[in-house]
């Protein structure tokens, strides 16, 4: 079949309202998002470089694509999820005639570069293009908890605003900066394989007595919801984090410092690798040594953002974006 009558086929499909979607790339992700656009009544095409895994979906009423191309010809929404950046420029480079008057909403990802470079090229070809970053594990498509994040044209967004936010409750607008979305994924992954790295590092520790992760809980529970928690969460701490504000009377850089000290002597001790902390308190001790003993522990970000690549101008605090 070729793509005008595979088209023209797809589009007996359509019922009036609801606009065909086509979702390249079935990976875990890739099926939760086509299937919910059927739940939802949207006519889905799907499509995927490997065979089989649109069994369930086809027999749940999608349409199978035997090319890119036909999944392109399909629809007005191509929703991609693929792999990586390069293996989504491998597909849709060849199809870039067939992508004009569509819109790309490509979920795959990577990093905000790789969203600006293909945000770019679509733009030179006149292809409508939103670059999105999914904040959720697949079981969560669909739901009123699910996040997702798009950066783009606005006008863009709004326009299938209503399509987009079946995928998510809080599917959110962020930017004209088309790389934005994933500079948040990557901001949050940070964080959580941080958080996830310091929880193996702490029972590797509490292993060395014969400890259980069961057994302790009571009171890394305690520790996470009443002391960690509000204190990533706070708006004053995030409002003082943009200012530059460093002051407290609470916890400061030199009892952190000692607090670091003590976690890799006793870690070395133990046999427990902290090679990741190492730089944390390589840069406490500098901090300290430079006279900022009494400045809270969130002034070790000026280590990370005060200087540009090779060194260059301290970072304007004052020109830091708030929303």
């Amino acid at each position: 079949m070729n793509g005008n009558s595979f088209a023209k086929a797809s589009a007996n499909k359509y019922r009036e309202g609801l606009i065909p979607v086509s979702v390249i790339g079935l990976g875990n992700m890739g099926q939760a998002l086509a299937a919910t656009f059927l739940s939802a009544g949207h006519p889905v095409t799907v499509w995927n470089r490997s065979a089989g895994k649109d069994k369930r979906l086809v027999g749940n009423g999608a349409v199978r694509a035997e090319t890119a191309a036909e999944a392109v010809a399909a629809s007005r929404i191509i929703v991609v999820c693929l792999s990586t950046y390069e293996v989504a420029w491998s597909t849709l480079m060849p199809l870039k005639t067939t992508l004009v008057g569509r819109v790309i909403v490509n979920l795959t990802t990577g990093t905000p570069d790789d969203a600006r470079r293909m945000s770019a090229w679509a733009e030179e070809a006149g292809i409508d293009y939103l670059d999105g970053a999914i904040m959720a594990i697949p079981p969560m498509i669909g739901s009123p908890e699910a996040l997702l994040l798009y950066g783009g044209r606005k006008e863009l967004f709004e326009a299938y605003q209503p399509v987009l936010r079946l995928l998510g409750g809080n599917t959110t607008y962020l930017s004209e900066d088309p790389g934005v979305a994933l500079l948040h994924d990557l901001a949050m992954l940070t964080m959580m394989y941080g958080a996830w790295y310091s929880y193996f590092h702490a029972h590797a520790l509490l292993r060395t007595a014969h400890i259980s992760a069961e057994v302790f809980l009571p009171y890394s529970s305690n520790w996470l919801q009443q002391l960690i928690v509000p204190m990533l969460t706070s708006k004053d701490a995030a409002r003082k984090l943009d200012e530059g504000d460093y002051a407290t009377d609470i916890s400061n850089m030199t009892v952190n410092k000692l607090g670091l000290d003590n976690i890799v002597k006793s870690s070395q001790e133990l046999g427990v690798p902290a090679d990741w902390l190492l730089p944390i308190q390589a840069v406490a001790d500098h901090m300290v040594a430079m006279g900022y003993g009494n400045d809270g522990f969130d002034r070790v970000i000026e280590a990370m953002t005060n200087h540009r690549a090779h060194g260059g101008e301290p970072a304007d605090a004052s020109k830091v974006e708030r929303v």
